[in-house]
């Protein structure tokens, strides 16, 4: 009996298994079988293999192959396993180098020339190999510059079957084949916007530097062409740049995702679905393979929903649950997969269907029952979790009052934001929270830092009027902190609550 084995990895979101490649040849009736829980997709390794190997000029054994992919209770999907199932399948009767199969990761689709094609999820997977103690993995050649983002792994980028094998010593004639290119222009870097570009609104911009500097979420309500896009669009901006942990997770979610990835993007993503997505677009699923969704790809940076009020309630009210834990965990029979989904949320929307209502000079032609229906879309509890409200007015208003304040640009306000953040993190330190955002309640009214009687009493009295809720109330503190820290103050005072209650609320201290 001869057992060849090698290794390939099975995603689940973005966690990753070493999966064990077995194939082993039996005297029964001729036959190629495939075991271990997989997928359709994978089922059908069995004809690329035999056809990519007959197209190499390698022979398969006429005896009956069995390959079990181990562990057999962990699901496994998508053609990436080909490479690793034709390796172990040809190493029963070719004369391969075991010690070299039995370190190696392959990964990758098998054409019918015996060319590799790519496949989406390598990052992720080779990171996957790499905690796993794996030192070398084998990847289609246009996966490549993505592979060799995770240090301390060697990466062959191979371009057909017959160069994987020469890798582990058989020898045999190479081919001169030309590599299969990857779908689509790579991921590029997002561009650059300038956060001087914005004309006037000077307090909507100071209040999305208080957003950037303590993770927090804001609704922006404003007739059309206020402005409300463009600030939201230069949030990535001034936002700190990603390290390289968080650098390597976004970069993998849009692996994931299908994306081109030849490089890793210090700058937080920006997700901006438009308002017909479904529920499955912002949270992710699928029936046969479960893909990131828009909050998990705009993970550790920004999700802008524009004309808010026009996405379905149920769409919006799938994100509750992420806002409060950072994660998003998606269910499918048999499986179950988590994403990341830490990032801030901006909403804007019209204050009425036709956008004229209580705007200076407009005629809204909207009758009070349709302007309640369309506010209505955005649930108490979708509000109750927004930590700014800003009510942005049109450009022609705001400019005539600004027009003699010098702009602030992005630079100015990345460094504001990166002082206030090193601030909230000296505070913090020894904890697990990084920004203000992610403070729980508990910790900010009976922690080490929670503030006097008399600098809470504003936020008491809204509380007892059933202006706040308690969540509300923790919202309103966490706001006041960065607006200290952004001041430079070692302790938020009444200033601070008396800001981050009009922010919230548009109310003002008693």
């Amino acid at each position: 009996m001869t057992v060849a084995r090698t290794w390939a990895v099975a995603l689940t979101g973005l966690d990753g298994a070493l999966v064990e490649v077995e194939a082993d040849l039996s005297r029964q009736t001729p036959d190629f079988k495939i075991i271990g829980l997989a997928d359709k997709a994978l089922g059908e390794a069995h004809q690329r293999v035999h056809n990519a190997c007959e197209n190499s000029g390698l022979q398969l054994s006429r005896r009956r192959i069995t390959v079990n992919l181990s562990p057999a209770s962990l699901p496994k999907h998508g053609a990436g396993f080909d490479v690793a199932i034709a390796v172990a399948a040809l190493a029963t009767e070719h004369r391969l180098d075991p010690g070299s199969l039995a370190t190696t990761v392959h990964l990758g689709e098998l054409g019918l020339d015996g060319r590799l094609r790519p496949v989406p999820g390598v990052l992720p997977a080779v990171v996957a190999a790499a905690r796993a103690g794996i030192t070398r993995v084998v990847v289609p050649h246009a996966n490549r510059a993505e592979a060799e983002l995770v240090d301390g792994v060697e990466v062959v980028g191979a371009v057909s079957l017959i160069d994987v094998l020469r890798r582990h010593g058989l020898d045999v004639e190479p081919r001169d084949l030309d590599p299969v290119a990857g779908e689509g222009p790579p991921d590029d870097a997002p561009p650059q916007l300038e956060l001087a570009d914005v004309i006037g609104q000077r307090d909507a911009v100071d209040a999305m530097v208080l957003a950037a500097a303590g993770g927090h979420h804001v609704l922006m309500s404003g007739p059309p062409g206020a402005g409300k896009t463009m600030l939201a669009r230069r949030l990535p901006g001034i936002l700190p740049a990603l390290d390289d942990a968080a650098a390597l997770q976004a970069a993998s979610i849009r692996s994931l995702a299908g994306a081109r990835v030849v490089a890793l993007e210090r700058t937080p993503p920006f997700e901006a679905p438009h308002h017909t997505a479904s529920v499955a677009a912002l949270v992710g699923g699928g029936s046969r393979m479960i893909r990131p969704g828009a909050i998990a790809r705009a993970s550790g940076g920004v999700l802008f929903l524009d004309e808010a009020g026009e996405f379905a309630s149920g769409a919006l009210d799938a994100l509750r649950e992420p806002l409060e834990n950072g994660a998003i965990q998606i269910h499918r029979a048999g499986a179950s997969a988590a994403f990341p989904a830490r990032f801030q949320l901006v909403l804007a929307t019209n204050p009425c269907p036709c956008g004229a209502y209580g705007v200076p000079g407009g005629d809204c032609v909207c009758p009070p029952s349709g302007i309640r229906r369309y506010l209505g879309r955005l649930s108490g509890p979708i509000r109750d979790r927004i930590d700014i409200e800003l009510a942005v007015r049109r450009v022609s208003v705001a400019h005539a009052q600004a027009a003699a304040e010098r702009p602030l640009t992005s630079a100015q306000a990345r460094a504001r934001v990166d002082a206030a953040r090193a601030r909230a993190q000296a505070r913090l330190v020894g904890t697990p929270w990084r920004t203000n955002a992610e403070v729980p309640g508990a910790w900010l009214r009976q922690g080490p830092f929670a503030p006097p009687p008399a600098v809470r009493r504003p936020l008491d009295a809204a509380l007892h009027r059933g202006a706040l809720t308690l969540r509300g109330y923790d919202r309103v503190l966490r706001v006041a902190w960065t607006s200290a820290d952004l001041a430079a103050r070692e302790r938020i005072d009444i200033d601070d609550i008396g800001r981050a209650l009009y922010l919230k609320k548009g109310m003002t201290p008693i």
